[in-house]
């Protein structure tokens, strides 16, 4: 059988979702788990990669068991994950099912704190000349992006892509005063390496008068690295939802 997981995490600990050598990571520590409850081999395919200290709010997975999961297989497995994973549902699926190929939308948020938080030094990133940004410049080139299909200039150098096209829906910021925090926001049907943190960067740039918005534009339009890159810190990043068709 095989079975869709949803299921959130705090990446501040793992090297990101994908196993690597010598270095912790969800899928394995998510695989152990199981494997300890199936007493059979298991191996998990995730709907996308995120990288070392970015979260999932949301998160699908599947993987292929023999046999029918046990009664309380979620209890069980909750017990056994760490407390920065926890599984909410288990769903059996048709054969061909798959948790990365047949999603269809992907949305991110990153979180900007506008002042020093404790509380959010895993969650957010602190920005602490927040005072200096344009916004509007910021939401001009959130607003460029989906007039593009190609983002080579937002990929994180030798990712080995074979594509750099998206079909980017919608992206945007908010200022949400009383929360002190700055929200972007972004869906796509895919992302390239490092493309939201990327493109934060870049908006953060524009905001601060470091580059114009015509900077961006012209990179997108030839293709070719912004001459400042800045990929802003992993802490601020989610991913939040996840679309598949009915």
């Amino acid at each position: 059988m095989r079975y869709f997981l949803t299921l959130a995490y705090n990446g501040a600990r793992y090297n990101g979702w994908q196993i690597q050598p010598d270095a912790p990571s969800v899928q394995e520590t998510l695989e152990q788990a199981c494997r300890t409850i199936l007493q059979q081999p298991i191996d998990i395919t995730g709907c996308g990669r995120t990288d070392a200290g970015v979260h999932a709010r949301y998160y699908v997975a599947h993987f292929d068991a023999e046999g029918v999961l046990p009664e309380r297989f979620l209890v069980g497995l909750n017990s056994l994950l760490p407390d920065d994973i926890a599984v909410y549902s288990v769903q059996a699926m048709h054969a061909d099912a798959h948790a990365r190929y047949d999603a269809y939308e992907r949305s991110y948020i990153y979180y900007i704190s506008l002042r020093k938080d404790p509380f959010r030094t895993q969650t957010a990133w602190y920005y602490p000349q927040h005072r200096l940004l344009n916004l509007d410049r910021m939401q001009e080139v959130a607003d460029l992006l989906p007039q593009y299909k190609a983002f080579f200039p937002f990929c994180k150098t030798h990712s080995g892509v074979d594509s750099y096209l998206c079909d980017l829906k919608s992206a945007r910021w908010e200022l949400q005063a009383n929360d002190h925090l700055l929200l972007f926001h972004i869906t796509a049907n895919r992302f390239l390496r490092g493309m939201v943190r990327l493109i934060v960067g870049a908006s953060i740039q524009a905001g601060a008068g470091l580059i114009q918005v015509e900077d961006v534009r012209t990179a997108l339009e030839e293709q070719k690295m912004l001459k400042k890159s800045l990929s802003v810190p992993p802490q601020g990043l989610f991913l939040t939802e996840v679309k598949y068709k009915s």
